[in-house]
Order: C-alpha cells, then structure tokens, then sequence
C-alpha cells in the first residue's frame, strides 16, 4: 500500500513518504523529509527539510514541525501544537540553516496536546504527556504529564493514555509502573 497524498498537497521531489501514510488537504513536505510508514498528517501540516518523523505518527491540522525537530514512532501532536527551532529569533538576524537549530527529540508514544508550545532544545521522554496549552521549556521524563505555562508535572500517563493513580497501576489496561531516578516512570 502506497502513501496517498491528496491533490491539494505538496510533497517535493526527495521527501520520503513510508508505506501507507496518508497526507491531507494543504500539507507540505520538504525535500529530505522522511515521514514513516503509517503516519498521518492532517490538513495544513508543514514538514521542513531533513525532519525525521517515525512510523504510526498522526499529527492533527495546522502543525509545523521545523529543521532540527525529530519525531520517533507512534507519537501524537494535536491540532495546532508549535514546535520552535531557534532560541532568540530576530527578523533582521538570518539565522538559517542547521548550524542555528537547536535540536528537539521526541521519543516514541508521546503526546503533544492541541495547542502547546514545544521550545527548541527540549526532549520529550518515551510517552510523556503534554497538555493541551502547556509550554515546555525544559526536558519531560518519560510517561510524565506536564502541564501550565510554563509546563510543571501534573502527574504521571500511562502508554495508553489515562492518568495515572498514585498506585500507578493503569484502571483502565492494569499496566504497573515504577519510578526512574530522573522522575519518570518505566514498565514493572
């Protein structure tokens, strides 16, 4: 099964769109792009050049995700998340090019909320929780749940998304954590 790409859409020639991935209304992928297999970007989605986005992703309408950001599998970015890729723009100043992007790393199974802000340089810990709104300015263990402005741990996710109880042992599928020394959580 091939990539489908509506009409609407531009994929340059040397972007890579993996087995079955489905790109909508208005999307624009760069040259040297790698979108993989499976993953789905919504209407309006911008794909920079050399961004590196994982299998199963699915990114809702109006995303960015600019140079110097990488998604790994699986991970969920909700309609109108931004990603930034410079510390201190300045019109006037051209700061282009990859030795001025400050790099953000996504692991697998995150989720971005609608609305938040990711600041470049951060990394995103494997399915860490943004809220819709927050704004991460500083690195998220992973299975955290941030949110606030600026984003503050608010509690803990589990890999199939509901919050976690103070057991931290999942309601809803009975997965069980424990506790990493960096604040995070990994599977029992």
């Amino acid at each position: 099964m091939s990539a489908r790409v509506h009409p609407s859409a531009v994929v340059d020639e040397g972007a890579h769109l993996g087995e079955g991935a489905r790109v909508w209304h208005f999307v624009h992928v760069c040259s040297g792009a790698r979108v993989g297999d499976g993953t789905s970007l919504g209407q309006n989605v911008f794909v920079a050049p050399n961004v590196e986005i994982g299998a199963g992703c699915k990114l809702q309408n109006n995303v960015s995700v600019y140079e110097g950001v990488t998604l790994e599998d699986e991970v969920f970015v909700g309609p109108s998340a931004v990603f930034t890729n410079v510390r201190t723009p300045r019109a006037h100043v051209s700061r282009r090019g990859a030795e001025h992007y400050v790099p953000t790393h996504v692991h697998r199974r995150a989720t971005i909320g609608a609305n938040a802000t990711i600041v470049c340089g951060v990394t995103l810990g494997e399915a860490a929780f943004v809220a819709a709104g927050a704004v991460v300015t500083q690195d998220v263990p992973p299975r955290v749940l941030v949110q606030g402005c600026p984003a503050r741990p608010a509690g803990f996710a589990c890999d199939c998304g509901e919050v976690l109880p103070d057991s931290l042992a999942c309601a809803r599928c009975g997965a069980t954590y424990v506790r990493r020394d960096d604040g995070g959580l990994d599977p029992a």
